[in-house]
């Protein structure tokens, strides 16, 4: 694979930003969806970064996102919001809902609020990690439109609802991060080995005809398949329940009949956080979180070093924060086709 371009993320964000702004998005929801949108890629996670820019630019010129939704925030519980975004970008309203809920744990200890009528958030990691960051513990998930075999299907029968769960460290801006795709891969991911030309694993996934496949393109027309069988399948299963189900909104077979794009309109978002002075406090937290990784580190018999969940990440943004945002040739032409022109 050639080498990837890479542009300073400050200019990414800044004409992804540009391009959302022309489409009618206010400038301050503009610019907070660009940088989560950029974010993915300064982590070096491609599959959900600025490659999802010229769909989501589809989708407000075609009416199905809102550029400037009715959005309608209201308390139900002492730690409990409702929110509903009016089909609007789908990372502001993800990052506004877990301000919401880590405003409600402050108060509580705990807080939740469940986001309606969304549209797709793109990375599950950007809002937990922002609630560690702020010295709470972050947990989010989301429905999403079928995308992955299950049961003993051929075909897609469920979404692989993510689930993003953070805590905080004392090294506040590199919280642990754990962010899965209830499927051993996510179709993005999938996605993205086929655009860098690799063969998949076994096991990511079947063709159309419902056969196992190592063929990325031919997954991509098939289905993903759900990690460690019955278990990534069950928890598809109450991620959508904790969601569609709770809010009484569409599931994802309801979002796919209406909008087959990816965008995921009409999903619900759930956002919760752990406030820790409401347990045994956040230096505890801190000072117990370090000791257990030193034991691991110290234990765990590993050929590669020890890695947190979450670490990859945070230190690919330091290493690009230096040298620009890698983008791969054909995102750059994609982002180019969409008005987004890069000097690289």
């Amino acid at each position: 694979m050639p080498d990837p371009l890479r542009i300073p993320y400050p200019v990414l964000c800044e004409q992804v930003a540009a391009a959302l702004i022309a489409a009618g998005v206010p400038d301050e929801f503009a610019r907070e969806e660009a940088s989560i949108m950029a974010e993915a890629d300064l982590l070096e996670v491609p599959s959900h970064g600025v490659r999802m820019l010229p769909g989501l630019l589809a989708a407000l010129r075609d009416g199905r996102a809102r550029a400037q939704p009715e959005i309608a925030l209201k308390k139900t519980f002492a730690a409990v919001s409702l929110l509903d975004g009016g089909n609007g970008p789908g990372r502001s309203l993800s990052a506004r809902a877990m301000r919401e809920a880590i405003g409600n744990a402050r108060v509580a200890g705990i807080g939740a609020c469940m986001a309606t009528r969304t549209t797709h958030w793109g990375r599950a990691h950007a809002y937990a990690a922002r609630a560690a960051q702020a010295g709470l513990i972050g947990i989010c998930t989301t429905n999403a439109m079928p995308s992955m075999a299950a049961w003993g299907a051929t075909d897609r029968v469920i979404g692989n609802n993510p689930l993003a769960i953070a805590i905080p460290r004392r090294d506040t801006a590199a919280p642990l991060v754990l962010d899965i795709a209830m499927s051993q891969a996510a179709v993005g991911k999938v996605g993205t080995w086929l655009r860098e030309g690799h063969s998949v694993p076994e096991g990511w996934g079947l063709d159309k005809d419902g056969n196992p496949s190592r063929d990325a393109a031919a997954i991509l027309a098939g289905a993903v398949l759900p990690f460690g069988g019955h278990k990534g399948a069950g928890l598809a299963l109450m991620m959508e329940l904790m969601t569609a189900a709770l809010a009484n909104t569409p599931f994802g077979n309801e979002i796919h009949s209406g909008d087959r794009s990816g965008l995921d309109p009409e999903s619900a978002k759930l956002f919760i956080a752990l406030e820790p002075a409401a347990f045994g406090g956040l230096d505890a937290l801190h000072a117990r979180v370090e000791d257990y990784l030193t034991y691991l580190q110290r234990e765990a018999s590993t050929r590669e070093p020890f890695l947190w969940p979450g670490e990859r990440g945070w230190q690919a943004r330091d290493t690009n924060l230096a040298k620009g945002v890698p983008l791969h040739a054909e995102i750059v032409t994609q982002l180019a086709g969409v008005g987004v022109k890069l000097d690289v």
